[in-house]
């Protein structure tokens, strides 16, 4: 199992257009991806810091994927419709990090 990590920063110039990425941007990943191993989507949006600065990412979209190598398949298949429609919602390039279990979860 892999987390795919895809956060869009925030800042003073940056867009977002919360009801597309919800509508239109959101189904699409599911649709294309779910069938080559996306098993869960998480998103959500940043609302501020401990010190009450501004957040440093206005939104993220947290993709489990049942393998790395289904995460590449996926991408390879539909990265390319998939990262184009992003001009669509957001005037900012989206960091992606591909992220591991550490350790075993645990209740708290």
């Amino acid at each position: 199992m892999i987390l795919v990590s895809v956060m869009y920063p925030g800042g003073e110039h940056a867009t977002f257009d919360e009801a597309y990425y919800l509508g239109t941007h959101i189904p699409l990943v599911r649709k294309r991806w779910t069938p080559m191993g996306l098993e869960e989507v998480h998103l959500v949006k940043g609302t501020g810091t401990p010190d009450g600065s501004p957040p440093p990412y206005r939104v993220m979209a947290l993709l489990r994927f049942r393998s790395l190598q289904d995460f590449r398949a996926a991408a390879g298949a539909h990265g390319a419709e998939i990262f184009a429609d992003i001009p669509k919602f957001t005037n900012v390039q989206p960091i992606l990090q591909i992220n591991e279990p550490l350790g075993q979860k645990t209740p708290l």
